[in-house]
């Protein structure tokens, strides 16, 4: 199983992690990708937002959470009490992962490989950063951080202590915005209203 670990940069700062993550082959991911996708916000924020992988927008784009979803997030942020401007975004899987249909590119999920693969500059992320609370936005997230046996549909909204840290940080887990894009109707507005529920327990943890 491959692993960023050779890649990762000890004792660097945000902008050297996201430079030196360029050249990261830990999987297979960064070859059919446009280039890598790290993470945008404030290096010394309280709140961390982890999603799942970089979308087809993001790719080309370079940023992470620009696309649909990444609109849809940033409303939730603001209703919940927070500017995403005090955040950290970025993601579990930096890089895209996505199958051909004709010349559409088509979201795929990675693989467990690709999460411990990808998992050493997240560590390196959290660490630099230093956040009171981490939030996983989707089961991807949710396996990198709490594990493989963390369901999000039983435990998403509750604050959790990160036991390295005795307690000094809390993680939380929610459903990904692109899981309420996909919801249609009055279950669209049940779902985005969970997600702010969500979000702004995490933000006011964070006070």
């Amino acid at each position: 199983m491959g692993s960023a670990a050779e890649w990762v940069p000890v004792d660097a700062d945000i902008a050297a992690l996201r430079e030196a993550a360029k050249g990261c082959r830990g999987c297979e991911l960064w070859e059919p990708a446009t280039q890598v996708v790290f993470s945008a916000g404030n290096s010394h924020a309280r709140l961390m937002l982890v999603g799942e992988q970089p979308g087809d927008v993001e790719d080309r784009e370079g940023v992470p959470f620009v696309g649909p979803a990444g609109r849809l997030l940033q409303r939730a942020v603001e209703e919940a009490g927070a500017d995403r401007g005090e955040l950290y975004v970025t993601n579990a899987v930096k890089h895209f992962r996505f199958t051909l249909k004709g010349k559409r590119r088509i979201h795929a999920t990675p693989d467990v490989s690709h999460i411990v693969a990808c998992r050493p500059w997240l560590e390196a992320e959290i660490r630099r950063v230093d956040p009171r609370v981490v939030v996983c936005l989707g089961a991807t997230a949710a396996k990198a951080l709490l594990g493989t046996g963390f369901r999000v549909t039983k435990q998403r909204g509750i604050l959790l202590d990160d036991q390295t840290t005795a307690g000094r940080r809390q993680v939380l887990a929610t459903v990904h915005p692109s899981a309420v894009l996909r919801t249609r109707g009055d279950d669209h507005d049940v779902a985005y209203a969970a997600l702010v529920a969500d979000l702004r327990v995490a933000v006011e943890a964070c006070r």
